[in-house]
């Protein structure tokens, strides 16, 4: 599953894409199904309604998960 759309030059020229691993993964799609059910909160503690900040979010507790 490629989460970043956005591609970057690898080695020798070639474009390579990001990927996600497994874990960060399963991160996104807890955090994507809290969004829909409406019990997604910002760190501030307000409820998050706007998709494109949910996206985000998924995407930083992803990374933060991929690092542990």
């Amino acid at each position: 599953m490629t989460v970043a759309r956005k591609s970057y030059p690898g080695k020798h020229g070639k474009t390579v894409s990001r990927r996600t691993g497994a874990v960060s993964r399963d991160k996104v799609e807890t955090v994507m199904g809290e969004f829909k059910q409406g019990t997604l909160r910002s760190s501030s503690g307000g409820k998050v309604t706007n998709p494109k900040q949910a996206i985000a979010i998924s995407l930083s507790e992803g990374r933060r998960a991929k690092r542990k």
